[in-house]
């Protein structure tokens, strides 16, 4: 056992002994890449999505040093057809980047690197003959040779240097080009039975790009045939809570949301275990200031990339293109970019049909919050701390103070909308209701059966509260909003799923440029 070679099992071991979601499934999709034209891997998702579990498990399962039979049998590879087949037959390299770096953080990192993996290969390999140009690719290929067996080589966070060195440093350009010569040769083939990379930001346009094209990618937009190991799938967490006497619905308010590939609804794994481990949920998730800058980024304000932020805080929807993005997080030139950034780190969820982004759940809400309050943007974080005096008002049916409340919310927000028809009209109010999402669920346009009410807001599970049913107008009064709701029988439709209904009648009157309010009281015997 080395430090880089053949490490064995232990870690994937530990893991084990600790509660365990079976992604073993992953393999599967690994096996089938090996000895082919497919067999480098780069995958890459948010921080916290078990990258490094990933890695150890596959360092345990190809490690030809050790037994791993019974770590393995009750899992989902174990029934696979290529279990048996690559079960412990490789001599694995594994490199942690991110613990590399730590502690030899300066421009001759990557000579630093070989020469490490180097001594290991030949500490493993006592009779291989070397020469004093050697490098370790070379090496390598010598054992191939000798051995008849290809590696596997696993490298967790490979990125780490990309996002820590800027382009055109010496690291940045060594890094490159030992990327190059060990995964780009012809010989290359020879050398790996398979590599896999995992990351957070997919391989870097451009020079690196060149270096490393041979490389099928797996990333946060397109996740592949990976999609359900990216993360925790519904099933997964409901198993859990269950086991564990946890609130789904709360694991689910706090986790959920994320949309990769063709699961639509992920879990952030990590904030689920650590929310098991402590019996609540929070916020697992703090921000780690370099590696994460995204007041940096949201400051930028590309193309009014600060009214998308606050739109999406209120709950809406941003379309974005992502496929312009460099991935590079020195090299962030435009609206897209940045927003391509936050899905990449984790703060954003795509959906790849609609080609929209949006805040996925109460823990990066607050993250997101928190990175608004960093910024310079005094009005918004104002318009935040009001949001919950609004919802208590409009649960007190102080319908003054609403119509005051919402008045002020419009004058905020007049750079977002045009706020001339009631769609932008609702789009204000979500925002407004900011601290609304702690407790209750937000629909625009739920569906009723006699047409959509502007926006629901239902109580979620275990929340002793009324929904809210907001009717916008224009021009008219609060009573024919009010009136509106009875008539299209909005609560009814509503009242399946809660008990008492606040209806909120709010217009605005253009003239004046002022709104009024209207609160009602509906319960089910109506």
């Amino acid at each position: 056992m080395g430090t880089y070679i053949n490490k064995g099992n232990n870690a994937f071991e530990r893991v084990r002994k600790s509660e365990y979601v079976d992604k073993s499934g992953l393999i599967a999709i690994v096996n089938e890449t090996l000895f082919t034209e497919h067999c480098f891997s780069c995958v890459t998702r948010c921080r916290r999505f078990g990258k490094s579990m990933a890695a150890k498990m596959l360092c345990a399962y190809y490690d030809c040093s050790c037994d791993s039979r019974s770590l393995f049998a009750d899992l989902e590879i174990a029934k696979h057809p290529s279990f048996e087949q690559h079960l412990n037959k490789y001599p694995v390299l594994y490199v942690d980047m991110t613990d590399f770096m730590a502690k030899y953080r300066d421009e001759n990192i990557v000579k630093t690197l070989d020469a490490k993996i180097r001594a290991d290969v030949c500490a493993a390999y006592p009779g291989l003959p070397t020469l004093d140009d050697d490098d370790l690719m070379d090496l390598l290929l010598r054992v191939v040779e000798q051995t008849k067996k290809p590696f596997v080589f696993i490298i967790d966070e490979w990125d780490v240097i990309c996002r820590e060195f800027k382009p055109g440093s010496k690291a940045m350009e060594n890094y490159v080009d030992w990327l190059r010569r060990l995964f780009k040769s012809v010989q290359a083939v020879d050398a790996f039975a398979g590599v896999y990379m995992t990351g957070i930001l997919p391989i870097k346009k451009f020079r690196v790009q060149s270096a490393m094209n041979n490389f099928r990618e797996y990333s946060m937009v397109t996740p592949r045939a990976m999609s359900r190991y990216f993360g925790f799938t519904q099933e997964e967490v409901l198993q859990l809570a269950e086991k564990h006497n946890m609130d789904f619905s709360e694991l689910e308010k706090w986790y959920d949301g994320y949309q990769i590939g063709d699961q639509p609804s992920m879990f952030n794994p990590n904030s689920v275990m650590e929310s098991i481990s402590c019996g609540y949920c929070e916020s697992f998730w703090g921000r780690t200031g370099a590696t994460d800058p995204i007041a940096d980024f949201i400051k930028m304000n590309y193309e009014g990339l600060k009214d998308d932020i606050i739109s999406m805080l209120g709950g809406a929807q941003c379309r974005v293109n992502p496929t312009g993005f460099n991935n590079d997080l020195h090299d962030v030139r435009s609206r897209d970019d940045v927003l391509t950034v936050l899905i990449h780190l984790g703060y954003l969820s795509y959906d790849r049909v609609s080609r929209r982004c949006r805040i996925p759940n109460l823990e990066v809400s607050g993250e997101m919050e928190l990175a608004v309050r960093d910024t310079n943007w005094e009005h918004v974080t104002d318009a935040l701390r009001q949001s919950e005096v609004l919802l208590d008002a409009t649960l007190a049916s102080d319908a003054e103070t609403v119509a005051h409340m919402v008045d002020k919310a419009h004058d905020e927000h007049t750079s977002i909308l045009s706020y001339n028809n009631e769609n932008s009209m609702a789009c204000v109010l979500s925002i407004a209701y900011y601290y609304a999402h702690n407790d209750y669920i937000f629909h625009r346009e739920l569906p009723t059966g006699k047409g959509f009410a502007d926006l629901v807001l239902i109580p979620r599970k275990n929340v002793d509260k009324p929904a809210l049913v907001l009717e916008l107008k224009y021009d008219h009064d609060t009573q024919t909003a009010i009136d509106q709701i009875r008539q299209k029988n909005y609560p009814a439709k509503i009242a399946e799923y809660v008990g008492d209904i606040l209806l909120v009648g709010i217009n605005y009157d253009r003239e004046q440029k002022t709104h009024s309010c209207q609160i009602a009281t509906w319960r089910k015997e109506e």
